[in-house]
């Protein structure tokens, strides 16, 4: 029997995707064909050549569509790839809303286009996911027809992300490991860091990543009188992540706006203390004191706070990591959630299929 085709359209290169393709590889025996806009979005001047790029896109992307004939495509961000998956004439289609919203940001002066298209993706599509519940609340804004949507993790590999402490506990072994831009406010941890230098408390803080702002971090590290307990490894093999995520005891993430974070489970599989931002994206997962902390966004003194809170709270954490690890292992465990999600690729294929 032939395999299924699946077209991805998206960046192939992201953690997510790698890790939603490679599910699909694995439990529905899927082929994987990749297709993705070769301009970064990154600057003024490459956004303008990704927006000509885009217009081009749908004439690529239905040579690509004659070549291989696949069964269904799938696509990452609603406002864009989304769009271009609605677009392609190919059904079944699967979309995944990437943030609490793509529709980012919100100051945009694209903002009313972003709409139109989302709006259009929605209605095509066959099916939505949301890679979590705090998704579905813009969705729910969009008029979207939630019997659609799908409220489910891809899940992290529990295998690889063991429930392991090899930290310090003498010290806080705090972890940060989002990308190096802007919104995920790393400014503010470190800003933290340096009141507890002041008040005599130890710690080594690990910022694993790279990005934008990986120079101006260093600095500020510098600046605030902290850089010695401060490490950088810059990007690393995911294959390492897990260990360094069990040599420490408190992982911290102070984004501004927030989706479904994989760091965030991949950290509370590992025995690894939440302090998150109170945002929406994380109120779904984390109760403030319970099985984590919710600082107010760009609030360094109030973080440095409860990190000393924490710390000095040991059993409070140690429970705190045991429910982490219970509920990671019943809600977002990759071997179950991307079962799922490839059977229901199957089903849809299936009702698609000409009779």
């Amino acid at each position: 029997m032939t395999k299924k085709k699946i077209l991805f359209l998206g960046e192939s290169y992201r953690a997510d995707a790698i890790t939603w393709m490679n599910g699909l590889k694995e439990f529905g025996d899927f082929e994987i064909i990749t297709w993705e806009l070769k301009m970064p979005n990154n600057c003024i001047h490459n956004r303008i050549l990704r927006v000509f790029e885009i217009e081009l896109a749908y004439f690529k992307i239905k040579k690509v569509i004659k070549l291989h004939q696949p069964d269904m495509v799938i696509a990452e961000r609603t406002t864009s790839y989304g769009f271009l998956a609605a677009l392609s004439g190919v059904k079944p289609v699967a979309i995944a809303q990437q943030g609490r919203t793509d529709l980012w940001p919100e100051n945009s002066i694209s903002l009313p286009l972003k709409r139109l298209i989302q709006h259009y993706a929605f209605q095509k599509a066959d099916l939505i996911h949301a890679w979590g519940p705090a998704m579905t609340i813009s969705m729910r804004k969009a008029n979207v027809d939630m019997n659609k949507v799908l409220v489910l993790p891809k899940g992290i590999d529990l295998a690889k992300f063991e429930n392991k402490n090899n930290s310090d506990p003498e010290k806080i072994c705090a972890i940060v490991t989002r990308s190096l831009l802007p919104e995920y406010r790393h400014e503010i941890i470190l800003k933290s860091f340096a009141i507890l230098k002041e008040k005599g408390i130890d710690f080594l803080l690990t910022i694993i990543g790279d990005g934008t702002q990986l120079q101006y971090l260093k600095e500020l590290a510098k600046k605030l009188n902290i850089e010695e307990k401060v490490h950088f490894t810059g990007r690393i093999p995911n294959t390492e992540l897990p260990k360094l995520l069990q040599q420490s005891n408190i992982y911290i993430s102070m984004p501004i706006t927030e989706g479904v974070s994989a760091s965030l489970f991949e950290a509370m599989a590992c025995n690894c203390y939440p302090v998150v931002t109170d945002i929406i994206g994380n109120q779904s997962w984390i109760t403030h004191r319970e099985n984590g902390l919710l600082i107010p966004v760009d609030d360094f003194k109030i973080l440095a706070e409860e990190l000393v809170w924490s710390f000095e709270n040991s059993e409070h954490r140690n429970k705190a990591v045991l429910k982490n690890r219970k509920f990671v292992e019943e809600n977002a465990n990759y071997n179950t959630n991307m079962k799922i999600i490839a059977d229901k690729y199957h089903q849809l294929i299936n009702t698609n299929s000409p009779k």
